[in-house]
């Protein structure tokens, strides 16, 4: 099962005008990450960055002067999602403006049913919050010290640790019967060859010796002889 863990950054709050200047993603193969990324930051135009927006991310107009529109990334973005699950925190907001950045070049929005919202899920787990990014991660003791603004690709990372832990921890995602990083193309779906990694247990190459002496078998067998109706232990023994 493959999924992309992605946040977005952008000019400001409104999709209709403001744009996307930030992408990152971190891929997860049955929920481990691959070493798989994507970072990208995208010029928006003529649309500046908002004040409040510049506050939390520090994304200035003139750094992303040099940086390419989002039609010239749209497809290395898609392909590198390929037929992944969208998974973001308060996926509404970035899918909102993934689908209005794809609208403006004419692509196909990213259905619903592709997207999971980690946001929910943690309103779901934890009705009583807070669920943030930042407190999911003091609740499951991530460590976020070095996230002084806000970064998609940071972001992510964190996110891709909260969301294991939500769905379990570790152990929920340690399956035997694929390994996460064989088997895989280039943007890492299975293939037929998929490494099928089989649970065994070893055999010792000699029995243990037997604990009983000779006499407390001898006593055993004795006192099963008198046991029951007609030495009826003794003859289900004999069966065994």
């Amino acid at each position: 099962m493959r999924e992309i863990i992605f946040d977005t950054e952008t000019t400001g709050l409104d999709n209709r005008a403001d744009r996307i200047i930030e992408i990152g993603g971190i891929e997860l193969f049955n929920h481990f990450p691959t070493g798989n990324v994507i970072h990208i930051y995208i010029n928006p135009g003529d649309q500046k960055v908002h004040p409040d927006a510049l506050a939390v991310h520090g994304i200035t107009d003139e750094f992303l002067k040099d940086k390419k529109p989002f039609a010239e990334v749209a497809e290395e973005i898609l392909t590198f999602f390929g037929d992944a699950k969208w998974i973001a925190h308060n996926a509404t907001f970035d899918m909102g403006f993934i689908n209005a950045e794809l609208a403006r070049i004419g692509l196909p929005p990213i259905l619903p049913e592709r997207v999971l919202d980690t946001l929910s899920m943690a309103r779901r787990k934890h009705p009583m919050g807070p669920n943030s990014l930042d407190a999911l991660c003091r609740r499951y003791g991530i460590d976020n010290s070095h996230r002084t603004k806000h970064g998609a690709l940071l972001d992510s990372e964190l996110l891709a640790e909260v969301y294991i832990e939500m769905i379990g921890g570790r152990q929920a995602a340690f399956g035997l019967s694929m390994t996460a990083t064989s088997g895989q193309n280039g943007r890492g779906d299975a293939t037929e060859q998929d490494d099928v990694v089989i649970a065994s247990v070893l055999e010792r190459p000699r029995p243990l010796a037997p604990r009983l002496s000779q006499s407390e078998a001898q006593a055993h067998e004795a006192l099963v002889a008198k046991l029951g109706e007609k030495g009826i232990w003794a003859k289900y023994a004999s069966l065994n």
